[in-house]
């Protein structure tokens, strides 16, 4: 199976998301992630269908596939590939998904979302309180 940039694009905008989990600057619990920011884009398919993420894998050259159990009624179990190098993020996905727009709208604006947080990052934004707190009030405006 060869994947190209049109079937991508709407497998993504079916699947696929666009998201960083953000520390909440004002909670006084502590988080056990390593970073206060982590932007990651990833897809997930019900197990079966595991070699369309391991052919993504592939195509972009970056990220992982990772099993994923669900234990809810009607549900499967799944599988998800996963980019969260902000390297690979910034060099190959975004720039893939500049050339090749995504057609939801509402997928689109959490990419657009997604590259202003991972922009901050990037500038080292997220270390300093106010980056933080503009970084989560961008991240409240996700699906």
């Amino acid at each position: 199976m060869g994947l190209n940039p049109d079937y991508i694009v709407g497998l993504v905008d079916g699947e696929g998301s666009f998201t960083a989990y953000v520390k909440d600057p004002d909670s006084s619990k502590t988080v056990k992630r390593r970073t206060k920011v982590e932007p990651r884009f990833f897809l997930k398919l019900i197990e079966k269908d595991k070699e369309i993420l391991d052919e993504l894998k592939k195509y972009f050259g970056c990220g992982n596939v990772y099993f994923q159990q669900d234990k809810r009624d009607n549900h499967q179990d799944c599988y998800r590939y996963e980019v969260a190098n902000r390297k690979d993020l910034v060099e190959i996905i975004i720039p893939f998904f500049r050339k090749n727009a995504l057609r939801l709208r509402s997928k689109h604006g959490d990419f657009e979302i997604f590259c202003q947080i991972l922009n901050l990052v990037v500038r080292k934004e997220h270390l300093k309180e106010s980056g933080l707190r503009k970084i989560y009030k961008l991240k409240q405006k996700m699906h």
